[in-house]
This record gives structure tokens, C-alpha cells and sequence, in this order.
């Protein structure tokens, strides 16, 4: 004799269904879009995770390049600032405005500036004197680029040029330099003495962004010659011509200068002269 319950078998099937509820009722056909709806959601937000990272990975390929000089200059910027604050700040003061009576400001002065005043040792300055006098380098190469990497992210101005610095034409190098510099410099970059202590220094030992950092910010009393006083070209060609001739041999001796058979030709006058009086007065002793 059969203990089933036929009321519970009918309520609980062997299907685990409800007769109440099967497959083609409503009941299972809502149940069926929610699972649809969920699938469809799970499907977007995979999708959407899949796009953000294939867009991270690609800008992670062609970007990091810019990533890593953007960090750099911001690591020099911070390392111009220590070598700031410990070098220049009593002079050039705490936001580059300048101390009235010890140093100027350097705002609009950028990177060229410094790059000149610093590598040629001119600055830091020791005391105050009417010129501040080319001496070795205080700082190393890494440090004058952080002090300029600071300077001009604070204070803009003139950047370094680029690219060969001779590539210019040497004849007209040496009409510019004629016109433009030799009234202080001498014909060939020799130097001359000025008014008030002044001078202008020789270019025999001064390198090629050396020059161009002069001529672009004008230090002392030096005129600034911008790009509309002197294009870049025009620069180059000054330099060139400036550079050929300090690598130029003196045929004969000493160059005197270089100022020409003027002044060579006085010097062999008056040494000649001078040699031929001593040899008379020496002869008219023993006479």
C-alpha cells in the first residue's frame, strides 16, 4: 500500500515545476528577460571594461615618452630651486623680482641668460665690482641645466638654440661682426678696455652658445641683439666667422693682436728704433 501523498505530489512535481507554473506560463517567460536584461548588462560593462583598458594600453605606448620629460622637468625645476635658494636667492631674491643694490631681476631674462652669466663664471658673483669677471664654472653641466630648467618656468625669456651654431656664412660673419661688434671687441675678438673700469672681453676661449647666449641677452654693457636685430642666421655667421678665425695660425710670429699692419708695423718701428738708440749710446760709451 502507496504512503504518497497525492496533494503533494502534485504540488511538488519530479520536475521540480510547479503545475502552476511552467515553462510557457508568464511567470517563466519574465523570469526569462530578467536573465536576458542581466546578460545584456554584463555584456555592456565588459565591453566597457574592455575598451578602457585597450585605450590605457595604447596611450601607455605612445605617450610615455612624454610622461617621462615631463617628470624629468619637473625633477630639474625642483633641483634649479634647491641650487636657487642656496646661491642666488640673496641677490636675485625669493620670486627672481631682484634685491635693489645687489642683484637684478630675472624675470624675462630665461634660460639663455643663465646658461651665459653661469657657465662662464660670472655668476655667482663673489663682490660687487664694476664687472663681473669670466672665472671657471662654479656648477657642473647638470646643475647650470636645473638652474635654467628653474629660471624658466618661472620667469620665461630667451631659450637656448638648437642645431649646429657655425652653419652660417663666413664672409658674412665677418661684415656683420665688422659692424655690429668690433668697436668693443676688436677686429678679431681680441677684446678692448671701455669707460668706468669696463671692458669687453676676449671671445679667444669663448665657446659657440657662449657667443650666441651673449649676443641674444646682452650682459654688461653689451647690447641685446634679438632675432629682429640679428636673425638666427645672422648670428650663426658670426659665429663662424669669430670661431675660424681664434683657430687660425699667426704665419710669422706673433699676431700682436691681430690689429692689423698698422699696429704691427708700429711695434717693429718702435722695438726697432728702441734697439738701434740702445746700440748707438752703448757704442758712444766705449768710444
Amino acid at each position: 500500500m502507496s504512503t504518497t501523498n497525492p496533494q503533494s505530489e502534485a504540488m511538488f512535481p519530479e520536475n521540480g515545476l510547479s503545475e502552476a507554473e511552467p515553462d510557457g506560463n508568464p511567470a517563466g517567460r519574465a523570469r526569462a528577460r530578467r536573465r536576458s536584461k542581466h546578460r545584456r548588462r554584463l555584456a555592456n560593462v565588459a565591453g566597457l571594461m574592455t575598451a578602457l583598458v585597450l585605450t590605457g594600453a595604447l596611450y601607455s605606448v605612445f605617450a610615455p615618452a612624454q610622461a617621462a620629460d615631463d617628470t624629468s622637468e619637473s625633477a630639474a625645476v625642483a633641483a634649479g630651486r634647491e641650487l636657487y635658494e642656496r646661491s642666488c636667492i640673496t641677490c636675485h631674491g625669493d620670486n627672481l623680482e631682484g634685491v635693489p643694490n645687489r642683484g637684478p631681476s630675472l624675470i624675462g631674462v630665461g634660460e639663455a641668460a643663465v646658461y651665459f652669466q653661469v657657465h662662464t663664471g660670472r655668476m655667482p658673483l663673489a663682490r660687487q665690482e664694476a664687472q663681473a669677471p669670466d672665472k671657471p664654472a662654479v656648477f657642473s653641466d647638470e646643475e647650470i641645466d636645473q638652474l635654467m630648467a628653474y629660471v624658466q618656468a618661472n620667469g620665461g625669456g630667451p631659450t637656448l638654440p638648437s642645431g649646429d651654431l657655425r652653419d652660417g656664412d663666413l664672409a658674412e660673419g665677418g661684415e656683420l661682426f665688422r659692424l655690429n661688434c668690433a668697436s668693443c671687441h676688436n677686429f678679431v675678438g681680441e677684446g678692448g678696455a671701455l669707460s668706468s673700469g669696463k671692458y669687453a672681453p676676449s671671445l679667444d676661449d669663448a665657446n659657440d652658445l657662449e657667443i650666441y647666449t651673449a649676443m641674444l641677452t646682452g650682459p654688461e654693457n653689451m647690447p641685446v641683439f634679438g632675432d629682429n636685430q640679428l636673425t638666427p642666421e645672422e648670428k650663426r655667421s658670426i659665429i663662424n666667422y669669430v670661431q675660424t678665425i681664434n683657430q687660425q695660425l699667426d704665419p710669422g710670429g706673433a699676431g700682436v693682436g691681430r690689429m692689423g699692419p698698422v699696429a704691427e708695423g708700429l711695434v717693429i718701428w718702435v722695438v726697432g728704433v728702441s734697439a738701434l738708440m740702445f746700440g748707438i749710446f752703448w757704442m758712444g760709451s766705449k768710444a
